[in-house]
């Protein structure tokens, strides 16, 4: 069997890359029918990340603790779910006002892949092995390799790579037993079936990926202490929406008046987490950064004892 015959083959078998007869003449529906049914398809995505909430779970647990240790978190593919990684990992440092290098984003061929096809970038291991060789990775750290199919060379190398450096790995895709799964430490496969397009992964499997990566990234953050109840505290403002954000959420979770705001945040450098405590806590801004430092970020626990020393003096 020729090297093509036997992929041609093996896609023959995945759930992402069944054709659909009943669809065959959709076509001909009106554009109305058309997008019915498409978010009708989409609307199924949901209950199907509901069914591996319990491993997505899991894999937060185990990437939290390791960036609460300076661990960092990596995701590699190629493709669409490529690009849904550096996408969730650039939204990393404004949201949560992380360190670009604490979430990173590979995807097969380099950022020109993001926005045009790189020829064979997705079919090597070896390419997948080099990219992470640049980040020199430690046992801290947790790579995700993301496929819909989850055969892609690019992603399964990715994690293959990594697990034999000791590395969390995780894999996540779109098809039950895949090879991918099978090569990380825990798999989360999101079975969707197959696509109103035959094969268009970009559809059903790219918005399961995408639900799956918010849930990690979100989540992590939040055990991570990044937030305070539903507050984005830790945003950072590097323009005048997020300027006007940050002040919105000061007021949110203090609600002081405006001149107290702009002067915490002021005294502050515009740390929106330092200037709750500030507000909350009846502390100066040196005294914030202290007790925030003492608590690895988590702002509850520095609020709660900056408090307690307010009532025992």
């Amino acid at each position: 069997m020729t090297a093509y015959a036997a992929l041609r083959a093996q896609l023959e078998t995945l759930t992402t890359e069944a054709f659909r007869p009943e669809l065959a003449d959709i076509d001909r529906l009106s554009t109305l029918d058309i997008a019915r049914t498409m978010n009708a398809e989409d609307a199924t995505v949901p209950a199907a990340v509901a069914a591996r909430l319990p491993q997505i779970a899991a894999v937060i647990d185990a990437v939290a603790a390791r960036m609460a240790r300076g661990g960092r978190l990596v995701y590699a593919g190629a493709g669409t779910a490529g690009r849904l990684g550096v996408l969730d990992a650039s939204e990393c440092p404004p949201t949560f006002n992380t360190d670009p290098a604490q979430v990173v984003g590979l995807i097969a061929g380099g950022p020109t892949a993001l926005v045009s096809a790189v020829e064979g970038a997705e079919d090597s291991a070896e390419l997948a092995a080099a990219d992470l060789a640049a980040l020199r990775l430690t046992s801290e750290d947790a790579v995700i390799g993301v496929s819909a199919s989850g055969r892609t060379p690019y992603a399964v190398g990715a994690v293959e790579y990594a697990r034999a450096r000791g590395v969390l790995t995780v894999g996540l895709s779109c098809n039950a037993g895949s090879p991918l799964a099978a090569a990380a430490e825990h798999g989360i496969e999101v079975v969707v079936g197959p696509e109103l397009l035959a094969g268009s992964t970009r559809l059903k499997s790219g918005t399961a990926q995408k639900l799956v990566l918010n849930l990690i990234s979100t989540i992590t953050m939040i055990r991570l202490g990044k937030t305070y109840g539903n507050l984005m505290v830790d945003v950072r403002a590097s323009n005048e929406k997020l300027r006007a954000r940050s002040r919105r959420i000061v007021a949110q979770a203090t609600g002081a008046p405006d001149e107290e705001i702009e002067a915490a945040l002021t005294a502050t450098g515009g740390e929106v987490k330092h200037a709750v405590l500030v507000l909350l806590g009846g502390v100066d801004a040196a005294t914030a950064a202290h007790l925030l430092d003492t608590h690895q970020g988590h702002l509850r626990p520095a609020l709660e004892q900056a408090t307690s020393a307010s009532r025992s003096t």
